[in-house]
């Protein structure tokens, strides 16, 4: 028995002695990371992160230089972290990189942030002024106001049409009708012309105002190449393609001049659909759903969120289908009374609102 314990003695000397001797040899940690923040990290506007690495053991550093997007924002002697503001980053997605610098050799290590909002939509609900007849045939595409008139778009393939309607009869006082190939999407009046997008054709059409004749075409192709919303802001139009952007078109050439991303506080806003700008705030349709967003023209922030829910009578679609495709969609503004209008697709009725706080 003793001698037993003897033997049980030496092999727990030997293997602490193995294991003293595999730490000593094993290999330095030579992989190099950025651990914080992980990959992909929603940060609610203006708050501070703070960027850590793992450096490794196998060679000096001697210098770190950080970049964000291509932009260089501080550069260490050390490896202390560092800590980045996001207050007045533009929203959305950042590239972060760590120029590891060390022994005649570099390391260019990244990862990537969203800045969101850092506020919540105020939330909003609605009360209806007035309900005017409206042509159930519209597939409702773009929708104004000018002058005592609705100008609206239909859309659909074979069914498309630009319309000068009267708002109290719904009746149809003007009307151009597109060729059956087009699918006739997003309107805007600038001054005495009218433009108009098509669905997935790339091309945009230009009308004469009072008499809906169409005096030119233009090219679209940018974004998804999909023509979805326009309005025009007195500057430069806005547009819409289905995603959550926003592009700025130049008001001559209806070219893009620039965009804004939106986002809320929880992500990326996508679906963006008709529009209008009332007070100097952006209100989009949400495509498929019942709520219209108000939007930061700045920033892409959605400040506000209208739930719309409820404005046709449950049941007015009967099929899977129609419920599916005759969506809310359509904003109109009579900016001298401050009439808001909403619309749907194949609705008997465009809705005078008022929008009221929940």
């Amino acid at each position: 028995m003793l001698f037993g314990q003897k033997i049980k003695n030496l092999f727990f000397i030997a293997v602490l002695i193995a294991f003293a001797s595999s730490c000593k040899d094993s290999p330095s940690i030579t992989y190099r990371s950025i651990v914080s923040p992980i990959m992909g990290l929603n940060v609610p506007s203006g708050n501070e992160i703070e960027v850590k690495i793992q450096f490794g053991n196998d060679r000096k550093v001697d210098s770190v230089v950080y970049l964000l997007d291509t932009v260089k924002i501080e550069s260490k002697t050390d490896t202390s972290i560092l800590k980045l503001k996001t207050a007045g980053l533009k929203l959305g997605n950042h590239l972060i990189t760590a120029k590891v610098f060390g022994e005649g050799k570099s390391d260019d290590l990244t990862t990537n942030i969203n800045i969101l909002p850092n506020q919540a939509p105020a939330q909003y609900t609605y009360k209806i002024i007035k309900s005017l007849p409206h042509d159930t045939s519209s597939y409702v595409e773009g929708l104004e106001y000018h002058d005592g008139f609705f100008y609206e778009s239909a859309g659909d393939y074979g069914h498309s049409s630009l319309r000068k309607v009267e708002p109290s009869t719904g009746k149809i006082v003007q009307k151009a009708d597109l060729d059956k190939k087009y699918f006739g999407e997003g309107i805007t009046v600038i001054g005495n012309k009218i433009i108009q997008l098509t669905y997935r054709e790339k091309i945009g059409f230009v009308y004469d105002k009072s008499t809906l004749k169409k005096i030119a075409e233009f090219p679209y192709t940018h974004g998804t190449q999909e023509g979805w919303g326009l309005y025009f802001d007195g500057d430069k139009v806005l547009n819409t393609d289905g995603s959550g952007t926003i592009f700025f078109l130049d008001k001559n050439t209806y070219q893009p001049i620039g965009s804004i991303d939106v986002f809320d506080n929880k992500g990326a806003i996508k679906d963006l659909n008709e529009l209008e700008v009332i007070d100097g705030k952006i209100y989009a349709n949400v495509y498929t759903t019942n709520d219209i967003l108000i939007i930061n023209p700045t920033t892409g922030a959605v400040e506000a969120r209208i739930d719309l829910s409820g404005l046709l009578p449950e049941g007015y679609f009967k099929t899977e289908e129609a419920i599916g495709n005759n969506v809310l969609n359509g904003i109109a503004y009579d900016k001298a009374t401050k009439r808001l209008f909403v619309a749907g697709k194949k609705w008997p009725h465009i809705f005078e609102i008022k929008i009221v706080k929940k």
